[in-house]
């Protein structure tokens, strides 16, 4: 496996931090909200095997600059287009989860030429409901101040199917399929520095997307991921997906939740190895 870089690249008026692993053909890999690159703790090394991975922190998380005023779901678009105009790739592997799948799709839409095959997991066509989960992680963001851990396992109980919750809180050093441990994640969650006025700022651009009826116009290959009990992102919402992508795939995983590519790590990886190889 070649390739081990972490550095910032100057896009869109702002620095976003990237990593790159591996070599290849290139799958950009997008985190979702309230999340960071570091959330791909399962995928990385498993898929720079394959191919020329590039995560990196959406503006507003982790890393990245923290704008003060406010953008739209387009701005984080065209940020994607201008790292990858930033590290000379013309064409790409989009993968997204969540709110990061929002970014792919739209992406997907407005430079379909840059794209190749499509990966979304747990995602939706709809950016309805984000006020929810932004006034959570901002209670959340307050309540760590005093214990970090008890906030975790209030935001890994939104993510994660229960029986995977009791198999986390049994043994939090254990690491899960080699990959990750409790700790590891809660260590993503904590460092994210996402502050409230962030998670405000994030929420108003993804409450912009709502592509459903655009979604046939998408004639990538493309696989959904989802999670059996995702709370976020229902079987129901992937399933009109698939229906309206016309040359889609979908997966669900039982006895998943939101973070199905955590749980079911190496079944995940694979089934994305086959798909995109």
């Amino acid at each position: 496996m070649k390739n081990n870089i972490m550095s910032f690249a100057e896009v869109n008026g702002i620095k976003l931090y990237y990593e790159i692993h591996g070599d290849g053909y290139p799958l950009f890999i997008l985190h979702g909200y309230g999340a960071t690159s570091k959330v791909w703790i399962g995928q990385v090394d498993e898929l720079a095997k394959h191919f020329k991975v590039v995560v990196y922190d959406q503006r507003s998380s982790g890393k990245s600059d923290h704008p003060k005023e406010d953008y739209t779901l387009d701005t984080l678009v065209e940020d994607l287009k201008g790292l990858m105009d930033h590290l000379n790739v013309d064409k790409t592997h989009l993968m997204g989860q969540s709110m990061g799948g929002w970014v792919s799709q739209n992406f997907a839409l407005k430079y379909p030429e840059r794209v190749n095959k499509l990966v979304l997991v747990g995602t939706n066509h709809k950016g309805a409901g984000l006020h929810i989960l932004r006034d959570t992680m901002i209670d959340l963001y307050e309540a760590a101040k005093t214990n970090k851990e008890d906030a975790f396992w209030k935001y890994a109980k939104l993510m994660h199917h229960r029986n995977f919750l009791k198999d986390m809180k049994a043994d939090p050093k254990k690491k899960f399929y080699g990959l990750w441990s409790v700790e590891d994640l809660i260590e993503e969650f904590t460092d994210n520095q996402m502050a409230p006025e962030d998670y405000q700022r994030f929420e108003k651009a993804g409450s912009m997307h709502d592509i459903l009826n655009r979604l046939s116009t998408l004639k990538h290959p493309a696989i959904l991921i989802g999670g059996s009990h995702d709370k976020m992102s229902p079987k129901l919402v992937m399933d009109e997906m698939h229906a309206e992508l016309p040359n889609s795939t979908i997966k669900i995983f039982e006895n998943s939740g939101h973070h199905v590519f955590i749980e079911r790590a190496p079944e995940v990886n694979e089934l994305i190895i086959d798909f995109l190889k």
